[in-house]
C-alpha cells in the first residue's frame, strides 16, 4: 500500500503545483516546501543527498540548543521525510543529523524495512556517532512513523535511555497498527512458506499488535522517566491506525493532536513531518521556553498548506 501511495504521489507531484508559505531559510538553502511533494522532488533531483541543513559534522551545539537533533524517517528515507523540518531546525540554531537506516534490496531509496532489532542497532550506532562528533552527552530524537517507534527498542535493549533528552514521535505506531485494516491480511500471507519468510525479514510487519517483537519493543514512557516525550498525531492518519496508536501515557508525556491546534489541518501520515503546524509543534517540544502558537492554515494531504 505504501509503495502504491508513493507512486500516486509521484504522479501528483508532476501534475500539481502547490503554493507554499515562505519559511525560515539561510542564504544557501531554499525555503522549506512544507509539502511531502517537496521531499519527493528533492529525492528525484538529488537522490541520496541528506536534506538541507543536515549532517554538518563540524557543527557544535550552541548553549541555547545544547543537544544535537537526530531525525529518523519511517518507511521512506531521510531526504523525502525531512526536507522541510531539517532546514527549519538548522536555521533555528540546532545541529541536525539524519541517516537512512534499515535498508534492504532497494538500498537508500527505502529505509526502515529491516527487522526492528537490526534497525535499532543502526540507530543506536548513529546516535553514538553524533554524540562523538558533537561532544554532546545527549541527543534529541525526532522520529516519524517507524522512526518514532523503533527507538523504544534502543531505550529498552541498547542502553539508549542515558543518551536521549527529548523524544518526539510523529504519527508513530507505538501500540501497533492495523494500516486501515490491511494488517488483517498478514496471517494469510504468513500461512505460506514464502510469505512467512518474507514477513520474518519485514520490520513494519513486526509492529502487528501482539507479535513477539512488538511486545519486546515496549513503547512505554515509564521506562525512561527522565526523558521528555512528545507525540504528534493526525485524526486523518491512514497508516498508523487507529490514530490513537501514536499516543503515550505518563507525567513525562505531552500528546499533541494536530487538529486540536488547527481544525483546518487535514494532514495525513505522509504529509505530517512537513506540516507547518507539526513543524511548529516540534520546535515547541524541543524548546518549550520559547513556544508559540502555530499559524493555522488549510493543510492538504500530501500537498501541504494553501495560501
Amino acid at each position: 500500500m505504501r509503495l502504491a501511495i508513493r507512486r500516486l504521489a509521484l504522479a501528483a507531484l508532476f501534475a500539481t503545483l502547490t503554493a507554499q508559505p515562505a519559511g525560515t531559510a539561510t542564504a544557501d538553502q531554499p525555503d522549506p516546501s512544507y509539502s511531502y511533494f517537496g521531499g519527493l522532488a528533492a529525492e528525484l533531483t538529488t537522490p541520496g543527498q541528506p536534506p538541507p541543513g543536515a549532517n554538518d559534522w563540524t557543527c557544535k551545539p550552541a548553549a541555547a540548543h545544547p543537544n544535537p537533533v537526530v531525525l529518523l524517517h519511517g518507511l521512506s528515507n531521510d531526504t523525502v521525510t525531512w526536507n522541510s523540518l531539517s532546514p527549519v531546525l538548522s536555521a533555528a540554531g540546532y545541529c541536525v543529523f539524519t541517516t537512512t537506516y534499515g535498508t534492504g534490496a532497494l538500498g537508500p531509496v527505502m529505509g526502515a524495512i529491516a527487522p526492528i532489532a537490526e534497525s535499532a542497532r543502526q540507530i543506536s550506532d548513529f546516535i553514538d556517532r553524533v554524540r562523538a562528533a558533537t561532544g554532546s552527552e545527549k541527543v534529541d530524537l525526532v522520529g516519524h512513523s517507524m522512526g518514532g517507534a523503533v527507538p523504544f527498542y534502543v531505550l529498552n535493549h541498547l542502553g539508549g535511555i542515558a543518551k536521549i533528552d527529548h523524544y518526539v514521535a510523529l504519527a508513530a505506531p507505538l501500540h501497533g497498527s492495523t494500516i486501515s485494516g490491511l494488517a488483517n491480511l498478514q496471517p494469510l500471507l504468513e500461512s505460506t512458506p514464502a510469505g512467512a519468510a518474507l514477513t520474518a525479514q519485514c520490520g513494519p510487519c513486526e509492529l502487528s499488535p501482539g507479535s513477539a517483537v512488538f511486545l519486546d519493543l515496549n513503547a512505554d514512557a515509564a521506562v525512561a522517566p527522565d526523558i521528555r516525550f512528545t507525540t504528534m498525531v493526525s485524526r486523518y492518519d491512514e497508516i498508523a491506525t487507529p490514530w490513537t496508536t501514536g499516543l503515550l501515557d505518563g507525567p513525562n508525556v505531552d500528546n499533541v493532536v494536530l487538529q486540536d491546534r488547527c481544525p483546518t489541518d487535514f494532514t495525513e501520515h505522509y504529509e505530517l513531518p512537513s506540516d507547518p503546524v507539526a513543524v511548529r509543534a516540534v520546535l515547541d517540544a524541543l524548546d518549550p521556553a520559547h513556544a508559540r502558537p502555530a499559524s493555522c492554515a488549510v493543510v492538504l494531504p500530501f500537498a501541504g498548506p494553501l495560501r
